[in-house]
């Protein structure tokens, strides 16, 4: 799937059905020393390419490049250090493919030169409250996913609280949010929701995101959900990072039959096989309701 395929499939994805069962996969390649699950693995830029183009062979509709870890505690790095980890990647893996590629990033300056070597979706987890980020969204006409998170994170697992329903109160602000974005001359079309898994949650937060995912397409766009090895499931199932393949692929599938948009997964090979297999399930009894690109 390419940048202009992709904006196509958010244009017509078909949220407001219930329920569709074709999940796109975003695979995930961090340039960072310092991610929970892979950092430091792909710091070099030969290695992360291979890495790209091995999602890319393993099924994945879209890559995720990000250049600054977001797990809890971590601290910011400079715009600068951020450009040099994924801007090489981005290009490089251009030459390669045309892919569409998806840039993880807060930073407007990381977005604009992300966008410039060829990325299509903006994947921002503060939700362009930046007003800077915002502007620049609407002048490039770039699909963007617009993430909860409580706090920063830096602070978003210290004790997060909510004071209602949490998916009551995580609609809220995606529903300020794509008021904001609208606001701003972005188009409905352009954007993706995320409710934030992991994203200043408690467990139990986060399980009944998973359980009540079909609430957040309250919105009518496609839902976004980054479970992938998360700290979640190591202590549901005590098992250490490199050991939640099988809890990662069963949040995924409970995900995708509530109609998930996408699911951001560093396993793409295995949740391919996930998506086939409920696919084959669901047709098998008539239920043909699902998105083809």
């Amino acid at each position: 799937m390419n940048n202009q395929q992709f904006k196509f499939w958010c244009e017509n994805h078909p949220a407001s059905v219930d329920p569709v069962f074709q999940a796109l996969v975003m695979g995930i390649v961090n340039v960072t020393p310092d991610s929970f699950s892979d950092g430091g693995q792909y710091n070099d830029l030969p290695k992360a390419l291979s890495h790209a183009l091995q999602l890319i062979d393993d099924g994945a509709d879209i890559i995720d490049i990000g250049g600054e870890s977001v797990r809890p505690g971590a601290t910011a790095i400079s715009e600068q250090e951020e450009l040099s980890r994924v801007i090489p990647l981005i290009e490089a893996l251009r030459n390669e493919s045309d892919i569409c590629i998806s840039i993880d990033t807060t930073k407007t300056g990381v977005m604009k030169e992300a966008i410039r070597a060829g990325a299509g979706l903006i994947n921002d987890i503060n939700a362009l409250q930046d007003e800077t980020a915002l502007a620049l969204v609407a002048s490039t006409d770039t699909p963007v996913c617009l993430m909860h998170m409580q706090g920063t994170p830096m602070t978003m697992q210290v004790n997060p609280h909510y004071n209602q329903d949490v998916v009551d109160e995580i609609n809220e602000f995606l529903a300020k949010r794509i008021q904001a974005c609208m606001s701003a001359g972005i188009k409905p079309e352009r954007m993706i929701v995320d409710p934030g898994f992991g994203f200043g949650k408690k467990v139990e937060h986060n399980l009944q995101i998973t359980k009540q995912l079909s609430r957040f397409r309250i919105h009518q766009r496609p839902v976004l959900l980054g479970v992938s090895r998360k700290t979640t499931i190591g202590k549901v199932l005590n098992k250490n990072v490199d050991e939640r393949l099988i809890g990662s692929l069963v949040l995924s599938a409970v995900a995708i039959e509530q109609g998930l948009g996408i699911i951001r997964t560093h396993d793409v090979a295995e949740t391919k096989q996930v998506i086939t297999m409920m696919q084959a399930i669901h047709e098998s009894c008539g239920d043909t309701n699902k998105l083809r690109t």
